[in-house]
């Protein structure tokens, strides 16, 4: 998800934020970040080195993927000439990390901030833990490394706050995380005010994700960011008009913008079985029980509860968009909407577009004998299936 932590949140219910945008977020709650400013040319980043003073400076790419300095995305710079040469190499780059793949991402922007001298990096970072329907504040003493890792590894390390939604972060609970991640004197008042400053901008933001990775102790007792990851809750973008504005489609999976301007929701995924279901949670087990028999599913796609015609049709043009499909299934539960009408819907967007490969249907509902007779009688081929596992199975087996 980034340098850190999953957030029990499927990436699609999210808007993702560059680090430099999340920075000036940060500031304006109060949270403490290195002096900098994003530079889109070489003039631009020698530039804003030289209004840092002409001293050491951090290069960083701007992309939408953590492991950025692993892959060489982020480098120290001795003087603006040195700032101009490392920004040439970096913009227009392929940068590939661990959450690129192999494709890599290309790198349209810098972030040239102020070096630091830096005594201990710490992690911070907030999320919804929606088994206790309460969010969770999570530090750990091991910043700079995936919290995945020290997960797995160190459990031990991460220690987590309850916040009761109905009274926010109280003091005692920063005060409590401050001793955690072992600050002292006036590390503590600082760390405190960074930690609620943070928790502010996860509420009144409506994030999904707010975290600080590495969170740094720099010597004198400063807390800071030197790099920080803000991704908002799409369900309430109508109240955040600035963060819609924020979004770097350059960054997002055409695809999914695509079903976005049909309120459809999609998520790329990297199998070969495409689905299409109506419900989030049944589109959810779909994916696992093509997984269970074997395949791999090739995305995300909730056509929504009223599943009409022309959301079955574009849903099925943006699944085709997808080279790696070489099936579908679609599974449909008629509620709201009828199954047959459904049926109807699937025989004229699939005779429109004109589907070359396998599509595996199961109808289960509102007048769903009807609508497997109406899929019996099409000219297409459609394989009809009469339970949620024999769909799995014989889409798989379509694929061979």
């Amino acid at each position: 998800m980034s340098d850190g932590l999953h957030c029990q949140v499927f990436e699609g219910e999210t808007v993702k934020i560059h680090e430099y945008q999340a920075k000036e977020i940060l500031k304006r709650f109060g949270v403490d970040v290195p002096k900098g400013r994003v530079a889109f040319s070489l003039d631009e980043a020698e530039k804003v080195a030289q209004e840092l003073g002409g001293g050491t400076v951090v290069v960083k790419a701007q992309i939408h993927a953590g492991g950025r300095g692993k892959g060489g995305g982020i480098k120290l710079a001795q003087s603006p000439a040195e700032v101009k040469e490392i920004a040439g190499n970096m913009l227009g780059m392929k940068l590939v990390t661990h959450q690129t793949g192999s494709e890599g991402k290309e790198v349209q922007k810098v972030l040239v901030e102020e070096g630091m001298d830096i005594g201990r990096e710490l992690y911070a970072g907030i999320v919804l833990d929606r088994s206790r329907s309460q969010n969770v504040f999570m530090v750990s003493t091991e910043g700079g490394v995936e919290i995945e890792q020290v997960a797995a590894e160190s459990p031990e390390k991460i220690f987590k706050e309850y916040i009761d939604l109905g009274v926010g972060l109280q003091p005692f609970q920063a005060r409590k995380m401050a001793y955690q991640l072992g600050l002292e004197g006036d590390q503590v008042k600082s760390g405190v005010q960074f930690l609620t400053g943070l928790y502010r901008v996860f509420e009144e933001c409506d994030c999904s994700l707010a975290e600080i990775n590495p969170l740094a102790v720099i010597k004198g007792g400063r807390v800071l960011a030197l790099d920080a990851k803000i991704n908002f809750d799409d369900n309430a973008l109508y109240r955040h008009p600035e963060a819609q504005g924020m979004r770097d489609l350059n960054e997002e999976e055409p695809s999914e913008i695509e079903a976005s301007k049909y309120n459809l929701s999609y998520i790329k995924l990297d199998g070969n079985v495409g689905c299409m279901v109506n419900g989030a949670g049944l589109a959810m087990a779909t994916m696992d029980i093509i997984k269970l028999a074997g395949g791999e599913p090739a995305n995300f796609l909730d056509v929504g509860g009223g599943a009409s015609p022309e959301a079955v049709e574009n849903g099925f043009r943006i699944i085709l968009s997808d080279p790696n499909v070489k099936a579908v299934l679609i599974n449909i539960f008629g509620g709201i909407v009828r199954c047959d009408r459904v049926a109807q819907g699937v025989v004229e967007a699939a005779s429109k577009i004109g589907v070359e490969f396998p599509v595996v249907v199961r109808l289960e509902g509102t007048n769903a004998e009807e609508a497997v007779k109406l899929l019996g009688t099409s000219p297409l081929k459609f394989i009809v299936a009469d339970s949620f596992q024999d769909a799995a199975e014989k889409v798989v087996r379509s694929i061979g």
